[in-house]
């Protein structure tokens, strides 16, 4: 028998390009952000969770890059991009099966906050990765592409959650989206070449740099305000939903579906900004629309009790505005994140910088949601919380077209 290598087409079929992994790794990971909606109520019921425990658990995910964001994207090349997406992947994989084993929710909370630190390392090297693996003239497309990791993933883990909760349990889903992460893992490494990582002492020499400069620079400071005031109350109100329709008493399987065309429409809105850049339409007034359409949208979906509101029908129509025009901030804000770089060599850190501050939205949003919630016996403030965000999100866009 002959033993001659087959040839690279066929090597191509048998194997998904490079960038599809990378690509696949970005949605694995947004799984473990989406996991936890559906399995709220289960998690009450079995734990005993408040509604406030349940806002952190939703947002723990976010403490690592809160905390370390802009570090991480400075560091991303030393360490090696596919080395920190394959370790980010397995640590998150870790922290899920470990969590299902737990019976309270201190060492639940922890975990969630271990998951948080797995998915800073998996998600950041992406768009590194991705420029050094397709040509020059792929790169913007591919990118769009990744754009969409984060409402892909929390719409799969929203659609599959509620069916496989019910047949194995939140313990059975926490160990199936583990098993996701090692597999996506294991087939990183197989299917993206590794890379040599920077040496050790330029890498330090050329991290403080990048920091003092991002740092010190007002652009970047911008855009992640911007980041923040969107993310924060994108995040509150998607990873509500399943608790919103639970009370409401629509079916979990329903309420299930329901919010995964939500937060799935939002790649609508991401796809169609890039689109829109690229036709010259100018990124403040694409920030503009998408928060004015968001404050309209969640006074439309949640204020007055459902008795006096609107039909149930045109509420959700309004969340699916809510979500998919203000899809159209993200590309937006990491188109303004590259031209206010401080520099060329920059732009990593100040990736990292504006990624740190949507991991603070999406920590903060959550609990304020569930608090205010809390304090006046309903979701029908909702659109409050939402509003000051959106007011928030339009005074740093007019702040940042005065710089442009």
């Amino acid at each position: 028998m002959s033993l001659t290598p087959a040839p690279a087409s066929v090597r191509s079929r048998a194997r998904p390009a490079p960038e599809t992994v990378v690509l696949l790794a970005g949605v694995c990971a947004a799984l473990h952000v989406g996991k936890l909606p559906p399995a709220i109520p289960a998690l009450q019921s079995a734990l005993g969770l408040t509604l406030v425990q349940a806002g952190f658990l939703l947002s723990l995910v976010q403490l690592a890059g809160m905390a370390a964001g802009c570090i991480f994207g400075a560091l991303a090349d030393g360490l090696g991009l596919r080395r920190s997406m394959a370790l980010g992947l397995g640590l998150l994989a870790l922290a899920s099966a470990l969590g299902a084993l737990v019976d309270g929710a201190v060492a639940l909370l922890a975990l969630r906050a271990v998951e948080g630190l797995g998915f800073l390392l998996a998600v950041l090297p992406g768009p590194g990765l991705l420029r050094q693996l397709v040509p020059p003239q792929r790169v913007n497309a591919v990118l769009g592409l990744w754009g969409t990791y984060m409402p892909l993933g929390t719409a799969l883990a929203l659609l599959s959650g509620p069916p496989l909760i019910a047949a194995l349990g939140w313990r059975g889903w926490w160990l199936v989206v583990a098993a996701a992460s090692a597999a996506m893992a294991w087939a990183l490494t197989r299917a993206v070449p590794a890379a040599a990582p920077a040496g050790p002492s330029a890498g330090l020499q050329a991290l403080w740099g990048r920091l003092r400069h991002t740092l010190g620079s007002a652009g970047p400071w911008l855009v992640a305000g911007t980041f923040a005031a969107y993310s924060s109350q994108w995040l509150a109100v998607i990873g509500f939903l399943p608790a919103i329709y639970a009370h409401s008493g629509v079916p979990a399987g329903l309420a299930g579906v329901l919010t995964a065309l939500v937060a799935a429409v939002n790649m609508v809105g991401n796809i169609s900004s890039g689109r829109a850049l690229q036709r010259g339409v100018g990124p403040t007034r694409l920030l503009v629309l998408g928060f004015v359409v968001m404050a309209l949208a969640a006074v439309a979906a949640f204020a007055g009790p459902a008795d006096t509101g609107l039909p149930p029908t045109l509420r959700y129509v309004a969340v699916l505005l809510f979500s998919m025009v203000g899809g159209v901030i993200p590309a937006a804000l990491f188109s303004l994140a590259v031209r206010l770089a401080p520099g060329e060599q920059a732009v990593s850190t100040t990736v990292g910088w504006v990624q740190q501050w949507s991991a603070l939205g999406q920590f903060a949003g959550p609990p304020l949601v569930s608090w205010l919630a809390t304090r006046v016996g309903g979701w029908h403030w909702t659109w409050a919380a939402t509003g000051a965000l959106a007011s928030a999100g339009l005074v740093l866009a007019w702040r940042l077209a005065r710089r442009l």
